[in-house]
């Protein structure tokens, strides 16, 4: 099979350089940049926790993973508006001791790592990455419970601080271990969160309790409370405090959950590295069709080639061949569908699948079953069946894929109806479901109508790892200018025929566009979860690789290479 993979087709088309146009791209990663500083400042100073002999989740981070290997999500997630404008988490891809992993840890900055409103969407988001890539899940716990003022935000529900413990269970059921390094004090959801972990190393100053010091010392009060009831609480509470419920001498000593007890910062990650490299994990080697190779041009090529201008259009295929190992391809049926791309590809010397919406008028006659010419960005009949086709032998293969949306959504009108449109939408979809294939996603400029989701968006649940967003991301069910014809058209008809001015119609349709506008920014998106982080154009290729190395570390099913049909579909 090394003739297929080893040297494929090249891109090698030259870009002019845009300045205006990356100028204005890099304007609004800056924007996010500046965005994503202060979320990472919230709550105490890193200094004041040092002083206490404590590292931050930030730099606990920095000591385990590899250098360069972090690829961070969700840093401006915060769904719930929260009053620190976080989730109180940090997570991402990131490899430790050669291997790659999800990562996750309390902020311990924020109310000592608190659960707080919109913690508990972004945990599961984080469990759901490592089921979909199968991949070892590593916490860095230091929770100190609940934050009991705003315990309705976050503590029930069907996705409330407790469906963290369900899935860690699913997780060791899955044969997926969740590895904990526990900090601090851990009491009720905090406890539970250091005890559902599969396997425990703790520091030596860590303790995890179903209730810590003040419930214990604030139980069974006489239903009301008094001076006598007060003093009752000074004398329990200074007790717990100098001995909490639940410390290492109870957890090491006497029930054993403790696997290893640690006495400094540095011994517990060495040791949490350590266990790392005795989980199951393939060598790269054992998946790779090819050496890992660099692409043949420069990453800043990006930003003169995606237009920040929504209405311009640009070559789809450039884009991919400044992300994908020697800017090589084997495109997939290029004789039908021209407005997608499908092909194979590599990454890191790993084989990937990648579709992504071409841009600008199509070929004279597309489609064949309209008489108004294709547009790029569109679905069309024989581009649905393409990409129905291409994902089903992906799943044949058990080849990953990344998906590139740019796209307005799929053709309208009776004509497009008779074509079959809306049903081949649902086919893709169903497509995608039985392939039980991991997927990213990558919202480059438009993720528009239904064409959103078939294109393995974030409702992709048993597929999509992760959505990434750009500063050129826009997502709405429609554009604003379309939504504002389609909320108030009637209404402009009904005010002239009645004679009356259209100004004060005029102006809420341009209060919807703006509405649409505001409401549809990358950093808008990034904090309601639309996607889960906004990525530098330079460091998109970091994560390409981190997908692909956690897909490929220890995957579910395995199609050998020499029984994989679609390579020989392509050559013919």
């Amino acid at each position: 099979m090394r003739p297929y993979f080893e040297k494929m087709q090249e891109w090698n088309k030259p870009v002019k350089v845009n300045a205006k146009n990356a100028e204005e791209i890099k304007a609004v990663e800056k924007e996010i940049e500046e965005l994503v500083d202060k979320a990472k400042k919230a709550g105490l100073a890193q200094e004041t926790l040092n002083k206490r002999g404590e590292w931050t989740v930030h730099q606990r981070l920095e000591y385990i993973v590899d250098p360069g290997t972090w690829a961070p999500l969700h840093l401006l997630y915060d769904p719930m508006d929260e009053e620190s404008g976080t989730t109180g988490v940090v997570d991402g891809l990131g490899r430790i001791n050669g291997r790659w992993c999800v990562i996750i840890g309390f902020d311990n900055k924020v109310m000592a790592g608190a659960w707080i409103a919109g913690q508990p969407h972004n945990i599961l988001r984080v469990t759901d990455i490592a089921k979909r890539l199968h991949c070892p899940l590593v916490w860095l716990v230091n929770c100190s419970g609940v934050k009991l003022p705003e315990q309705e935000r976050m503590y029930a529900n069907r996705r409330g601080s407790g469906t963290t413990f369900f899935r860690h269970a699913e997780l060791n059921k899955l044969g997926i271990p969740v590895l904990a390094a526990i900090y601090g004090t851990n009491p009720a959801g905090g406890g539970y969160q250091g005890i559902s972990p599969t396997l425990l190393l703790a520091h030596k100053d860590a303790n995890i309790a179903v209730g810590g010091a003040g419930i214990v010392s604030g139980m069974a009060p006489k239903g009301f409370f008094d001076e006598a009831m007060a003093e009752q609480i000074i004398e329990a509470t200074k007790k717990f405090k100098a001995v909490p419920p639940g410390r290492v001498e109870i957890h090491y000593d006497a029930t054993g959950f403790f696997r290893e007890v640690h006495p400094s910062e540095e011994s517990l990650l060495d040791s949490l590295k350590g266990w790392v490299t005795k989980l199951p994990y393939y060598d790269a080697s054992f998946f790779r069709v090819a050496k890992p190779a660099e692409p043949k041009f420069p990453a800043e090529d990006l930003y003169s080639i995606v237009s920040f201008n929504q209405k311009m259009v640009y070559d789809m295929e450039q884009f991919m061949s400044r992300l994908v190992d020697n800017s090589e391809h084997m495109e997939f049926r290029p004789d039908i569908g021209p407005e997608l791309y499908t092909g194979l590809v590599k990454v890191d010397g790993f084989l990937i699948g990648i579709v992504g919406n071409r841009q600008g008028m199509l070929p004279k006659g597309y489609p064949q079953y309209a008489p108004y010419p294709g547009i790029g960005g569109k679905f069309y009949r024989e581009g649905l069946i393409k990409v129905n086709e291409f994902v089903t032998l992906c799943g044949r293969d058990r080849v990953p894929m990344i998906w590139i949306q740019d796209t307005s959504g799929i053709d309208v009108g009776d004509i497009a109806e008779k074509a079959e449109l809306l049903g081949l939408g649902q086919s893709l979809i169903y497509s995608i479901e039985q392939s039980d294939l991991p997927m990213m996603t990558i919202i480059l400029r438009k993720g528009t109508a239904a064409a959103h989701y078939i294109m393995a968006g974030p409702q992709a649940n048993n597929n999509n790892c992760f959505t990434l967003g750009t500063a050129t991301t826009e997502i709405y069910v429609m554009h604003g200018e379309t939504a504002a014809v389609a909320s108030f058209a009637r209404r402009l008809v009904k005010e002239k025929d009645a004679g009356k001015p259209l100004g004060p119609v005029i102006d809420n349709m341009n209060k919807t566009v703006k509405h649409y506008y505001d409401m549809s920014r990358p950093s808008y998106c990034a904090q309601k979860g639309l996607v889960d982080e906004v990525v530098k154009m330079s460091d998109l290729r970091k994560y390409f690789v981190a997908f692909a190395n956690c897909a490929y570390a220890n995957p579910k099913s395995i199609c050998p290479w020499h029984q994989m049909i679609m390579p020989r579909i392509i050559k013919g």
